[in-house]
Protein backbone atom coordinates (compact mmCIF):
# COMPACT_ATOMS: atom_id res chain seq x y z
CA UNK A 1 0.00 0.00 0.00
CA UNK A 2 1.37 3.42 -0.96
CA UNK A 3 1.66 6.27 1.52
CA UNK A 4 -0.87 8.24 -0.52
CA UNK A 5 -3.41 5.40 -0.30
CA UNK A 6 -2.81 5.07 3.44
CA UNK A 7 -3.34 8.80 3.89
CA UNK A 8 -6.56 8.67 1.86
CA UNK A 9 -7.84 5.79 3.95
CA UNK A 10 -7.08 7.66 7.17
CA UNK A 11 -8.75 10.82 5.93
CA UNK A 12 -11.83 8.83 4.84
CA UNK A 13 -11.94 7.14 8.25
CA UNK A 14 -11.80 10.51 10.01
CA UNK A 15 -14.65 11.85 7.87
CA UNK A 16 -16.76 8.74 8.50
CA UNK A 17 -16.04 8.87 12.23
CA UNK A 18 -17.07 12.51 12.29
CA UNK A 19 -20.41 11.79 10.62
CA UNK A 20 -21.03 8.73 12.78
CA UNK A 21 -20.19 10.69 15.92
CA UNK A 22 -22.64 13.39 14.86
CA UNK A 23 -25.40 10.79 14.42
CA UNK A 24 -24.67 9.13 17.77
CA UNK A 25 -24.56 12.50 19.52
CA UNK A 26 -27.97 13.37 18.04
CA UNK A 27 -29.32 10.03 19.26
CA UNK A 28 -28.07 10.70 22.78
CA UNK A 29 -29.43 14.27 22.88
CA UNK A 30 -32.92 13.08 21.79
CA UNK A 31 -32.99 9.90 23.84
CA UNK A 32 -35.76 11.28 26.06
CA UNK A 33 -37.93 12.33 23.11
CA UNK A 34 -40.66 9.65 22.68
CA UNK A 35 -41.23 10.70 19.07
CA UNK A 36 -37.60 10.35 18.06
CA UNK A 37 -36.40 7.27 16.17
CA UNK A 38 -32.81 6.15 16.40
CA UNK A 39 -30.52 7.00 13.46
CA UNK A 40 -27.66 4.91 12.14
CA UNK A 41 -24.95 5.88 9.68
CA UNK A 42 -24.57 3.14 7.03
CA UNK A 43 -21.01 2.75 5.71
CA UNK A 44 -20.16 1.27 2.32
CA UNK A 45 -16.76 0.11 1.10
CA UNK A 46 -15.03 2.24 -1.51
CA UNK A 47 -11.57 2.36 -2.96
CA UNK A 48 -9.66 3.43 -1.06
CA UNK A 49 -11.34 3.25 2.36
CA UNK A 50 -15.06 3.55 3.00
CA UNK A 51 -17.77 6.21 3.10
CA UNK A 52 -21.10 6.93 4.75
CA UNK A 53 -23.72 6.38 2.09
CA UNK A 54 -26.93 7.10 4.05
CA UNK A 55 -28.47 7.76 7.44
CA UNK A 56 -30.99 5.04 8.26
CA UNK A 57 -33.90 5.64 10.63
CA UNK A 58 -35.10 2.78 12.84
CA UNK A 59 -38.71 1.90 12.06
CA UNK A 60 -41.20 -0.93 12.56
CA UNK A 61 -44.39 -0.60 10.56
CA UNK A 62 -46.09 -3.50 12.33
CA UNK A 63 -45.31 -2.26 15.86
CA UNK A 64 -46.33 1.25 14.87
CA UNK A 65 -49.67 -0.03 13.61
CA UNK A 66 -50.28 -1.98 16.82
CA UNK A 67 -49.34 1.02 18.94
CA UNK A 68 -51.74 3.28 17.05
CA UNK A 69 -54.59 0.82 17.55
CA UNK A 70 -53.79 0.38 21.25
CA UNK A 71 -53.54 4.14 21.75
CA UNK A 72 -56.87 4.75 20.04
CA UNK A 73 -58.57 1.97 22.00
CA UNK A 74 -57.28 3.28 25.33
CA UNK A 75 -58.27 6.89 24.62
CA UNK A 76 -61.78 5.79 23.75
CA UNK A 77 -62.10 3.68 26.91
CA UNK A 78 -60.60 6.36 29.12
CA UNK A 79 -62.92 9.02 27.69
CA UNK A 80 -65.92 6.82 28.44
CA UNK A 81 -64.71 6.15 31.99
CA UNK A 82 -64.13 9.83 32.76
CA UNK A 83 -67.56 10.68 31.36
CA UNK A 84 -69.27 8.02 33.47
CA UNK A 85 -67.49 9.21 36.61
CA UNK A 86 -68.55 12.78 35.91
CA UNK A 87 -72.19 11.77 35.34
CA UNK A 88 -72.21 9.66 38.49
CA UNK A 89 -70.94 12.58 40.55
CA UNK A 90 -73.33 15.13 39.01
CA UNK A 91 -76.40 12.88 39.33
CA UNK A 92 -75.80 10.86 42.50
CA UNK A 93 -73.25 12.95 44.39
CA UNK A 94 -70.66 11.65 46.83
CA UNK A 95 -71.65 8.21 48.14
CA UNK A 96 -74.99 8.62 46.29
CA UNK A 97 -76.05 11.27 48.84
CA UNK A 98 -78.12 13.26 46.33
CA UNK A 99 -79.36 10.36 44.21
CA UNK A 100 -83.08 9.90 43.59
CA UNK A 101 -82.93 6.57 45.44
CA UNK A 102 -81.60 8.25 48.60
CA UNK A 103 -84.10 11.10 48.69
CA UNK A 104 -86.99 8.74 47.88
CA UNK A 105 -85.99 6.66 50.90
CA UNK A 106 -85.95 9.80 53.04
CA UNK A 107 -89.39 10.76 51.74
CA UNK A 108 -90.80 7.33 52.57
CA UNK A 109 -89.46 7.66 56.10
CA UNK A 110 -91.01 11.13 56.50
CA UNK A 111 -94.32 9.82 55.16
CA UNK A 112 -94.20 6.92 57.61
CA UNK A 113 -93.62 9.29 60.55
CA UNK A 114 -96.54 11.44 59.43
CA UNK A 115 -98.82 8.41 59.14
CA UNK A 116 -97.88 7.41 62.70
CA UNK A 117 -98.95 10.84 64.01
CA UNK A 118 -101.39 12.19 61.40
CA UNK A 119 -102.53 15.10 63.60
CA UNK A 120 -99.03 16.65 63.69
CA UNK A 121 -98.82 19.46 61.13
CA UNK A 122 -95.06 19.78 61.54
CA UNK A 123 -94.64 16.16 60.39
CA UNK A 124 -96.90 16.95 57.42
CA UNK A 125 -94.67 19.86 56.47
CA UNK A 126 -91.59 17.64 56.91
CA UNK A 127 -93.12 15.17 54.48
CA UNK A 128 -93.67 17.97 51.97
CA UNK A 129 -90.05 19.10 52.44
CA UNK A 130 -88.87 15.54 51.83
CA UNK A 131 -91.03 15.41 48.70
CA UNK A 132 -89.47 18.69 47.62
CA UNK A 133 -86.03 17.05 47.85
CA UNK A 134 -87.24 14.28 45.55
CA UNK A 135 -88.43 16.86 43.04
CA UNK A 136 -85.19 18.82 43.33
CA UNK A 137 -83.11 15.68 42.82
CA UNK A 138 -85.03 14.72 39.68
CA UNK A 139 -85.08 18.27 38.29
CA UNK A 140 -81.40 18.88 38.98
CA UNK A 141 -80.39 15.49 37.58
CA UNK A 142 -82.25 16.19 34.36
CA UNK A 143 -80.62 19.61 34.07
CA UNK A 144 -77.19 18.07 34.80
CA UNK A 145 -77.62 15.48 32.06
CA UNK A 146 -78.60 18.06 29.45
CA UNK A 147 -75.74 20.34 30.53
CA UNK A 148 -73.36 17.41 30.24
CA UNK A 149 -74.58 16.75 26.70
CA UNK A 150 -73.92 20.38 25.77
CA UNK A 151 -70.43 20.09 27.26
CA UNK A 152 -69.86 16.89 25.29
CA UNK A 153 -70.84 18.74 22.14
CA UNK A 154 -68.35 21.47 22.99
CA UNK A 155 -65.57 18.92 23.54
CA UNK A 156 -66.43 17.28 20.21
CA UNK A 157 -66.26 20.65 18.49
CA UNK A 158 -62.83 21.33 20.03
CA UNK A 159 -61.64 17.85 19.07
CA UNK A 160 -62.76 18.32 15.46
CA UNK A 161 -60.88 21.63 15.30
CA UNK A 162 -57.78 19.91 16.71
CA UNK A 163 -58.11 17.09 14.20
CA UNK A 164 -58.31 19.45 11.25
CA UNK A 165 -55.25 21.26 12.57
CA UNK A 166 -53.37 17.97 13.03
CA UNK A 167 -54.21 16.93 9.48
CA UNK A 168 -52.75 20.21 8.24
CA UNK A 169 -49.57 19.47 10.22
CA UNK A 170 -49.51 15.97 8.78
CA UNK A 171 -49.87 17.40 5.29
CA UNK A 172 -46.84 19.65 5.75
CA UNK A 173 -44.73 16.79 7.14
CA UNK A 174 -45.86 14.40 4.41
CA UNK A 175 -44.94 16.88 1.65
CA UNK A 176 -41.49 17.29 3.20
CA UNK A 177 -41.07 13.50 3.34
CA UNK A 178 -42.16 12.99 -0.28
CA UNK A 179 -40.04 15.84 -1.67
CA UNK A 180 -37.02 14.80 0.38
CA UNK A 181 -37.34 11.17 -0.70
CA UNK A 182 -37.49 12.17 -4.36
CA UNK A 183 -34.41 14.37 -3.92
CA UNK A 184 -32.59 11.57 -2.03
CA UNK A 185 -32.25 13.73 1.09
CA UNK A 186 -32.32 12.55 4.71
CA UNK A 187 -35.98 12.81 5.72
CA UNK A 188 -35.65 11.27 9.18
CA UNK A 189 -36.79 14.40 11.01
CA UNK A 190 -39.83 14.77 8.76
CA UNK A 191 -40.72 11.10 9.29
CA UNK A 192 -40.46 11.58 13.06
CA UNK A 193 -42.76 14.59 12.81
CA UNK A 194 -45.24 12.69 10.65
CA UNK A 195 -45.37 9.72 13.02
CA UNK A 196 -45.78 12.04 15.99
CA UNK A 197 -48.79 13.74 14.39
CA UNK A 198 -50.21 10.36 13.42
CA UNK A 199 -50.17 9.26 17.07
CA UNK A 200 -52.06 12.39 18.07
CA UNK A 201 -54.64 11.78 15.33
CA UNK A 202 -55.16 8.21 16.55
CA UNK A 203 -56.13 9.55 19.99
CA UNK A 204 -59.28 10.95 18.37
CA UNK A 205 -59.97 8.34 15.70
CA UNK A 206 -58.82 4.78 14.95
CA UNK A 207 -56.68 5.01 11.82
CA UNK A 208 -55.14 2.70 9.28
CA UNK A 209 -52.33 3.81 6.98
CA UNK A 210 -50.92 2.90 3.59
CA UNK A 211 -47.46 3.97 2.44
CA UNK A 212 -47.06 4.47 -1.29
CA UNK A 213 -44.17 5.41 -3.57
CA UNK A 214 -41.81 8.16 -2.34
CA UNK A 215 -42.95 7.46 1.25
CA UNK A 216 -46.30 9.11 0.54
CA UNK A 217 -48.80 8.08 3.21
CA UNK A 218 -52.59 7.67 3.07
CA UNK A 219 -54.74 7.72 6.24
CA UNK A 220 -58.19 6.14 6.60
CA UNK A 221 -60.54 5.64 9.52
CA UNK A 222 -61.59 2.21 10.75
CA UNK A 223 -64.91 2.66 8.92
CA UNK A 224 -63.02 3.27 5.67
CA UNK A 225 -63.53 7.02 5.44
CA UNK A 226 -60.57 8.87 3.93
CA UNK A 227 -58.75 11.18 6.31
CA UNK A 228 -55.78 12.05 4.13
CA UNK A 229 -54.79 11.37 0.55
CA UNK A 230 -52.53 14.01 -0.98
CA UNK A 231 -54.58 16.60 0.90
CA UNK A 232 -56.48 16.55 4.24
CA UNK A 233 -60.15 15.60 4.01
CA UNK A 234 -62.79 17.66 5.78
CA UNK A 235 -63.96 16.72 9.29
CA UNK A 236 -67.18 18.54 10.16
CA UNK A 237 -69.49 18.85 13.14
CA UNK A 238 -72.27 21.25 14.05
CA UNK A 239 -72.66 21.57 17.86
CA UNK A 240 -76.10 21.88 19.43
CA UNK A 241 -76.32 25.02 21.64
CA UNK A 242 -78.82 23.47 24.04
CA UNK A 243 -80.41 20.10 24.71
CA UNK A 244 -83.87 19.09 25.82
CA UNK A 245 -84.61 15.54 27.02
CA UNK A 246 -84.97 13.26 24.01
CA UNK A 247 -83.26 15.68 21.61
CA UNK A 248 -80.82 14.09 19.18
CA UNK A 249 -77.28 15.40 18.69
CA UNK A 250 -75.61 16.01 15.36
CA UNK A 251 -73.22 13.52 13.79
CA UNK A 252 -69.51 13.93 13.15
CA UNK A 253 -68.61 13.54 9.49
CA UNK A 254 -65.26 12.48 8.07
CA UNK A 255 -65.18 13.12 4.34
CA UNK A 256 -68.98 12.85 4.38
CA UNK A 257 -69.08 9.59 6.38
CA UNK A 258 -70.64 9.67 9.86
CA UNK A 259 -68.58 8.35 12.79
CA UNK A 260 -70.27 5.45 14.59
CA UNK A 261 -70.45 5.58 18.39
CA UNK A 262 -69.56 2.60 20.55
CA UNK A 263 -71.53 0.40 22.91
CA UNK A 264 -71.04 -1.22 26.33
CA UNK A 265 -68.87 -0.53 29.36
CA UNK A 266 -65.96 -2.32 27.71
CA UNK A 267 -66.63 -0.09 24.77
CA UNK A 268 -65.85 -0.88 21.17
CA UNK A 269 -65.35 2.86 20.72
CA UNK A 270 -61.83 3.66 19.59
CA UNK A 271 -60.72 7.24 19.96
CA UNK A 272 -62.17 10.12 21.94
CA UNK A 273 -64.79 11.10 19.36
CA UNK A 274 -66.68 7.79 19.21
CA UNK A 275 -66.60 7.47 23.01
CA UNK A 276 -67.95 10.99 23.48
CA UNK A 277 -70.74 10.20 21.03
CA UNK A 278 -71.55 7.10 23.08
CA UNK A 279 -71.81 9.19 26.23
CA UNK A 280 -73.92 11.86 24.55
CA UNK A 281 -76.24 9.66 22.51
CA UNK A 282 -76.49 6.42 24.50
CA UNK A 283 -75.47 6.71 28.15
CA UNK A 284 -76.93 10.15 28.95
CA UNK A 285 -80.31 9.51 27.22
CA UNK A 286 -80.61 6.14 28.99
CA UNK A 287 -80.05 7.85 32.34
CA UNK A 288 -82.68 10.43 31.39
CA UNK A 289 -85.14 7.64 30.59
CA UNK A 290 -84.54 6.11 34.01
CA UNK A 291 -85.11 9.45 35.75
CA UNK A 292 -88.32 9.96 33.78
CA UNK A 293 -89.56 6.53 34.83
CA UNK A 294 -88.75 7.23 38.48
CA UNK A 295 -90.67 10.51 38.27
CA UNK A 296 -93.63 8.77 36.65
CA UNK A 297 -93.64 6.10 39.35
CA UNK A 298 -93.62 8.74 42.11
CA UNK A 299 -96.55 10.61 40.53
CA UNK A 300 -98.45 7.35 40.13
CA UNK A 301 -97.79 6.11 43.69
CA UNK A 302 -98.88 9.41 45.25
CA UNK A 303 -101.82 10.02 42.90
CA UNK A 304 -105.21 10.81 44.41
CA UNK A 305 -108.04 8.36 43.76
CA UNK A 306 -111.79 8.63 44.15
CA UNK A 307 -112.86 6.54 47.19
CA UNK A 308 -116.07 5.73 45.29
CA UNK A 309 -114.17 4.58 42.20
CA UNK A 310 -115.97 6.98 39.86
CA UNK A 311 -113.39 9.64 39.05
CA UNK A 312 -110.09 8.84 37.32
CA UNK A 313 -106.84 8.99 39.27
CA UNK A 314 -105.37 12.51 39.45
CA UNK A 315 -101.94 13.85 40.32
CA UNK A 316 -101.63 14.28 44.07
CA UNK A 317 -98.57 15.40 46.03
CA UNK A 318 -96.43 15.13 42.89
CA UNK A 319 -97.73 16.70 39.71
CA UNK A 320 -96.24 17.59 36.33
CA UNK A 321 -96.76 19.61 33.16
CA UNK A 322 -99.48 17.20 32.05
CA UNK A 323 -101.35 17.30 35.39
CA UNK A 324 -103.78 16.75 36.89
CA UNK A 325 -103.75 13.64 34.70
CA UNK A 326 -101.48 10.75 35.63
CA UNK A 327 -98.82 9.57 33.11
CA UNK A 328 -99.50 6.32 31.29
CA UNK A 329 -98.17 3.30 33.19
CA UNK A 330 -95.17 1.49 31.73
CA UNK A 331 -94.45 4.12 29.08
CA UNK A 332 -91.58 6.63 29.22
CA UNK A 333 -92.79 10.22 29.35
CA UNK A 334 -89.73 12.00 27.96
CA UNK A 335 -88.62 14.93 30.12
CA UNK A 336 -90.97 14.10 32.99
CA UNK A 337 -88.16 14.24 35.55
CA UNK A 338 -87.60 17.84 34.55
CA UNK A 339 -91.24 18.88 34.84
CA UNK A 340 -92.26 17.05 38.03
CA UNK A 341 -93.10 19.41 40.89
CA UNK A 342 -94.94 19.65 44.22
CA UNK A 343 -98.69 20.17 43.94
CA UNK A 344 -99.27 23.76 45.04
CA UNK A 345 -102.46 22.80 46.89
CA UNK A 346 -100.36 20.73 49.33
CA UNK A 347 -97.25 22.93 49.40
CA UNK A 348 -97.31 25.06 52.54
CA UNK A 349 -94.53 27.24 51.06
CA UNK A 350 -96.93 28.15 48.23
CA UNK A 351 -99.91 28.72 50.52
CA UNK A 352 -101.22 25.14 50.23
CA UNK A 353 -102.34 22.78 52.97
CA UNK A 354 -100.08 19.73 53.63
CA UNK A 355 -102.90 18.13 55.65
CA UNK A 356 -104.54 17.32 52.30
CA UNK A 357 -102.07 14.45 52.13
CA UNK A 358 -103.86 12.95 55.11
CA UNK A 359 -107.41 13.77 54.08
CA UNK A 360 -107.34 13.87 50.26
CA UNK A 361 -109.14 16.42 48.16
CA UNK A 362 -106.35 18.28 46.37
CA UNK A 363 -108.33 17.68 43.17
CA UNK A 364 -111.73 18.44 44.62
CA UNK A 365 -114.32 17.05 47.04
CA UNK A 366 -114.72 13.83 45.05
CA UNK A 367 -111.20 12.79 46.17
CA UNK A 368 -111.67 13.37 49.92
CA UNK A 369 -111.20 10.23 52.01
CA UNK A 370 -111.30 11.66 55.53
CA UNK A 371 -114.81 13.04 55.19
CA UNK A 372 -115.22 13.60 58.95
CA UNK A 373 -111.95 15.53 59.27
CA UNK A 374 -110.74 13.19 62.04
CA UNK A 375 -107.26 14.29 63.24
CA UNK A 376 -106.18 10.68 63.84
CA UNK A 377 -107.14 9.45 60.37
CA UNK A 378 -104.16 7.69 58.75
CA UNK A 379 -105.72 5.34 56.23
CA UNK A 380 -104.81 7.39 53.17
CA UNK A 381 -101.22 7.96 54.35
CA UNK A 382 -100.80 4.24 54.95
CA UNK A 383 -102.22 3.59 51.48
CA UNK A 384 -99.63 5.96 49.98
CA UNK A 385 -96.89 4.05 51.78
CA UNK A 386 -98.25 0.79 50.41
CA UNK A 387 -98.34 2.25 46.90
CA UNK A 388 -94.70 3.27 47.14
CA UNK A 389 -93.87 -0.32 48.12
CA UNK A 390 -96.13 -1.83 45.45
CA UNK A 391 -94.87 -3.27 42.16
CA UNK A 392 -95.31 -0.98 39.18
CA UNK A 393 -94.79 -1.45 35.45
CA UNK A 394 -91.79 0.24 33.80
CA UNK A 395 -90.76 0.73 30.21
CA UNK A 396 -88.03 -1.79 29.29
CA UNK A 397 -86.50 0.87 27.03
CA UNK A 398 -85.04 2.44 30.19
CA UNK A 399 -82.85 -0.62 30.64
CA UNK A 400 -83.93 -1.60 34.17
CA UNK A 401 -86.56 -4.27 33.58
CA UNK A 402 -90.32 -4.13 33.27
CA UNK A 403 -91.51 -4.06 36.89
CA UNK A 404 -90.51 -3.31 40.47
CA UNK A 405 -91.14 -0.86 43.27
CA UNK A 406 -90.13 2.75 42.85
CA UNK A 407 -87.44 2.33 45.53
CA UNK A 408 -85.86 -0.74 43.96
CA UNK A 409 -86.09 0.86 40.53
CA UNK A 410 -84.29 4.01 41.73
CA UNK A 411 -81.63 1.83 43.39
CA UNK A 412 -81.38 -0.11 40.15
CA UNK A 413 -80.53 3.11 38.32
CA UNK A 414 -77.53 3.54 40.61
CA UNK A 415 -76.50 -0.08 40.10
CA UNK A 416 -76.83 0.26 36.33
CA UNK A 417 -74.49 3.25 36.23
CA UNK A 418 -72.03 1.78 38.73
CA UNK A 419 -71.93 -1.51 36.86
CA UNK A 420 -71.20 0.32 33.63
CA UNK A 421 -68.54 2.42 35.33
CA UNK A 422 -66.94 -0.62 36.96
CA UNK A 423 -66.80 -2.46 33.64
CA UNK A 424 -65.32 0.64 32.00
CA UNK A 425 -62.70 0.91 34.76
CA UNK A 426 -61.55 -2.69 34.36
CA UNK A 427 -61.43 -2.35 30.59
CA UNK A 428 -59.46 0.91 30.90
CA UNK A 429 -56.83 -0.84 33.02
CA UNK A 430 -56.52 -3.64 30.45
CA UNK A 431 -56.31 -1.27 27.50
CA UNK A 432 -53.87 0.97 29.36
CA UNK A 433 -51.58 -2.02 29.90
CA UNK A 434 -51.83 -2.91 26.21
CA UNK A 435 -50.97 0.65 25.23
CA UNK A 436 -47.97 0.68 27.57
CA UNK A 437 -46.71 -2.66 26.24
CA UNK A 438 -47.01 -1.66 22.59
CA UNK A 439 -45.38 1.69 23.33
CA UNK A 440 -42.49 -0.08 25.07
CA UNK A 441 -42.14 -2.57 22.23
CA UNK A 442 -42.06 0.24 19.68
CA UNK A 443 -39.57 2.17 21.80
CA UNK A 444 -37.33 -0.88 22.14
CA UNK A 445 -37.35 -1.35 18.38
CA UNK A 446 -36.97 2.27 17.31
CA UNK A 447 -35.92 4.27 20.37
CA UNK A 448 -32.50 5.14 21.70
CA UNK A 449 -30.62 2.97 24.18
CA UNK A 450 -28.17 5.26 25.98
CA UNK A 451 -25.87 2.38 26.98
CA UNK A 452 -25.56 1.19 23.40
CA UNK A 453 -24.99 4.69 22.08
CA UNK A 454 -22.31 5.42 24.68
CA UNK A 455 -20.59 2.13 23.84
CA UNK A 456 -20.73 3.04 20.15
CA UNK A 457 -19.35 6.48 20.93
CA UNK A 458 -16.41 4.87 22.73
CA UNK A 459 -15.75 2.66 19.68
CA UNK A 460 -15.81 5.72 17.46
CA UNK A 461 -13.35 7.43 19.76
CA UNK A 462 -10.98 4.47 19.37
CA UNK A 463 -11.48 4.55 15.61
CA UNK A 464 -10.63 8.25 15.60
CA UNK A 465 -7.47 7.58 17.61
CA UNK A 466 -6.44 4.80 15.19
CA UNK A 467 -6.96 7.09 12.18
CA UNK A 468 -5.02 9.88 13.86
CA UNK A 469 -2.15 7.49 14.57
CA UNK A 470 -2.17 6.31 10.98
CA UNK A 471 -1.99 9.89 9.73
CA UNK A 472 0.87 10.61 12.14
CA UNK A 473 2.69 7.49 11.00
CA UNK A 474 2.31 8.51 7.33
CA UNK A 475 3.44 12.03 8.22
CA UNK A 476 6.54 10.66 9.98
CA UNK A 477 7.34 8.42 7.04
CA UNK A 478 6.92 11.29 4.56
CA UNK A 479 9.08 13.53 6.73
CA UNK A 480 11.79 10.86 6.80
CA UNK A 481 11.48 10.40 3.05
CA UNK A 482 11.80 14.13 2.36
CA UNK A 483 14.76 14.35 4.75
CA UNK A 484 16.48 11.50 2.91
CA UNK A 485 15.88 13.17 -0.43
CA UNK A 486 17.37 16.43 0.83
Amino acid sequence: MSLTSALSIAQSALLNTSRQTSVVSRNISDASNPDYSRRQAVISSSAPGARVVEIQRAASEQLMRQNLLALSSFEGQNTLLRGLESLAMNINGVDNATSPATVIGQFQEALHLFSATPSNRTLAENAVDAARQVVRSLNDSTAAIQTARVQMDASISDAVADLNSLLSEFHSANIEVVNGTRANRDVSDALDKRDSVLKKISEYLPVSTLTRADNDMVIMTREGAMLYEKVPRAISFEPTPGYAPGALGNSIYVDGVAIVSGTGGNTNSSGKLAATLQLRDTVAPMMQNQLDEIARAMITAMAETDPNGVQPAAAGLFTWSGGPGVPTAGVIETGLAGSIRINATMDYAAGGDPILMRDGGANGAAYVWNTTGAASYSGLLINYGNQLDATQSFDVAAGLGSNGTVGTYAAGAISWLESLRSEAYRAAETKSAMMVRTTEALSNATGVNIDQEMSLLLDLEHAYEASARLIKAVDDMLSSLFAAVR
